[in-house]
């Protein structure tokens, strides 16, 4: 505990941790007080100020991070690396009781022999002290952290009472078996002049996962340290307020980091992260959460462009509203083959024009991307087979029709530009028939009149598709149109079947297969399947996926009912069946 708090001191109250920015008088009050920041930003009750007057700034953004505390609050006492670790893990040793029959001592077996083996310090591979209230490596009269973990491979030093990188490195220095490091939540200072930073390369050297979530620490101090860990090919700076990724020197990590998380920050467009373009070796990059809405922030600016090597990119969770934006990813991910995107406002929304069943909106959209994305390989992590990919671009063509009879013909350059593989399914599949209506005057007797095309197979084996065509007003009642329909083939008006082609598709199967989003404790499954997404593209290895499309059909039921309001248009196609 510190006895003189002084600005910058790590401290911790009934197991929250926080930093102190201020001490002095606060006016109004009597004595003097701490100003402190707390880690947990929900914990205090404002943001520095007091009354109108601001004593202090925080890091966080959060109106409610900080308090005043008096100087005398007692403060719970800070822990050595290797007495944290200690206590948390050969306590359990005290606490396992042996078990004896005739004064023998029996062999421990499932849970209590694994506490047994945990106990042992020398073996312990995977260390969490997270919230430990660890300041230093170790206090005098410790047994060195090389001698007594030396095989510690993965360790979580999250939320502790560090206030420099340097305190970390000290206790890497040890560890030369380290390969994962977490460093989540704590609150290092000055970090572009820790002296604990200088040399620590040779410390360093075999890291290969390093994760700085939630450090508050700006773009600039995240990679200085990172980039004194010339191995490490996973990095996550999650939740650290990010807005903007400045342009910085990568160095080593250009050519040896995988992946790179960067969710629950603050970015709004695509071109806020254009410094990771140098990054020449990255595959996957998480993106969830942000606010991103845009590529760029100006139309007229160039998009950016990254490299070949990015594979997976996670854009679920942000706010893009147009399909423009999909179609743009191909120009600034030249390599993408694998994307989670749903939970975006256009995703949930895909067709609002024409998208009426709200069952079929996740299908609808999933068809979408995939159709505007002619390379993708997975969405949202399910791996799109050659059947997927054929289904998804029809549709999409479809589709397209639909817009395009929607406008006149002038119109129509205007709306192939805003689908840019128009011309390409074309050529793969035809053009589509656009079934564009002429206005009519609603006064005239051809307004109301629907032109229907029956086609009727008889009974009689050996005897074709029968066709006719004739007008049939609104009006009509389902029962009348079935005599009409009886006189044309000569059977019986009660005997057929009305089946209404309407020539849109139908999902059946298969498209509702997203993983669903995960809880805090499912997140490394999360990231997990998201690697065996972008293997799975690299490999172009195929699952079983069986989504399917059908024409939508439709059976007139028998009834007064309209005509003109079981139909849509005034051209139909009706087949005729006999029941």
């Amino acid at each position: 505990m510190a006895t003189n708090p002084k600005l910058g001191d790590r401290l911790s109250y009934d197991g929250a941790a926080c930093t102190v920015r201020f001490v002095g008088e606060v006016s109004g009050t009597s004595g003097s007080w701490l100003g402190v920041e707390w880690d947990d930003p929900t914990r205090g009750k404002h943001d520095g100020s007091h009354k109108g007057v601001r004593y202090f700034t925080c890091k966080s953004k959060s109106a409610t991070a900080a308090s005043f505390v008096r100087p005398t609050r007692p403060a719970e006492k800070p822990q050595s690396f290797v007495a944290a670790v200690t206590e948390k893990y050969a306590s359990e040793l005290a606490k396992t009781s042996v078990i004896k029959f005739s004064n023998k001592v029996a062999e421990e077996v499932g849970f209590d022999k694994i506490q047994r083996k945990q106990a042992q310090l020398s073996e312990l591979r995977v260390v969490i002290v997270d919230g430990a209230r660890i300041a230093v490596p170790q206090f005098e009269g410790d047994e060195p952290i090389s001698e007594a973990f030396p095989k510690i491979a993965e360790l979580d030093l999250s939320r502790n009472l560090f206030q420099k990188v340097g305190t970390v490195v000290a206790i890497c220095s040890e560890l030369s078996a380290l390969r994962s490091l977490r460093l989540n939540g704590n609150r290092f200072q000055d970090i572009p002049n820790d002296e604990g930073l200088n040399k620590s390369e040779e410390y360093l050297k075999n890291i290969q996962d390093l994760a700085l979530e939630e450090t508050l620490m700006s773009w600039e101090e995240i990679c200085h340290v990172a980039t004194k860990f010339h191995a490490l090919t996973m990095l996550s700076a999650s939740a650290n307020q990010l807005s903007l990724l400045p342009e910085v020197p990568f160095s080593t990590l250009a050519s040896t980091l995988v992946s790179l998380n960067l969710e629950f920050n603050h970015f709004n467009t695509i071109a806020d992260i254009a410094g990771l373009a140098k990054l020449t070796s990255l595959r996957n990059l998480h993106l969830k959460s942000n606010s991103i809405s845009t590529i760029t922030q100006d139309s007229s600016h160039s998009l950016p462009e990254f490299s070949t090597s990015l594979k997976y990119v996670d854009l679920s969770y942000n706010q893009v509203s147009s399909w423009a934006f999909v179609d743009a990813l191909p120009a600034c991910f030249p390599g993408l083959t694998s994307l989670r995107f749903s939970h975006n406002p256009i995703y949930n929304n895909p067709d609002p024009e024409f998208s009426t069943q709200s069952k079929t909106i996740t299908e609808e959209a999933y068809m979408f991307t995939v159709g505007r994305l002619a390379n993708l390989k997975a969405l949202n992590f399910g791996t799109i087979s050659a059947s997927d990919r054929q289904d998804a671009d029809m549709f999409y063509l479809g589709r397209i029709a639909k817009h395009l009879a929607a406008v006149p013909e002038s119109q129509e350059a205007e709306v192939i530009k805003q689908h840019k593989r128009y011309a390409e399914l074309c050529e793969l599949y035809g053009s589509p028939v656009v079934n564009r209506q002429k206005e009519i005057n609603p006064a005239f007797l051809e307004a109301r009149l629907i032109t229907v095309h029956f086609t009727f197979q008889p009974t009689s084996k050996g005897d074709g598709v029968v066709e006719r065509t004739t007008k049939i007003p609104k009006s009509f009642d389902i029962y009348a149109v079935k005599g009409i329909a009886g006189k044309l083939f000569g059977a019986r008006p009660l005997s057929l079947r009305l089946i209404w082609e309407t020539g849109e598709w139908d999902p059946v199967a298969g498209f509702d297969d997203e993983v669903e989003d995960s809880s805090d404790e499912e997140e490394e499954e999360e990231k997990r399947e998201a690697e065996e997404a972008a293997n799975l593209v690299e490999n172009s290895q195929q699952n079983n996926r069986t989504g399917k499309w059908i024409k939508r059909e439709a059976e007139l039921q028998d009834g007064p009912r309209q005509l003109g309001f079981c139909v849509d248009g005034l051209e139909v196609k009706i087949r005729v069946e006999i029941r």
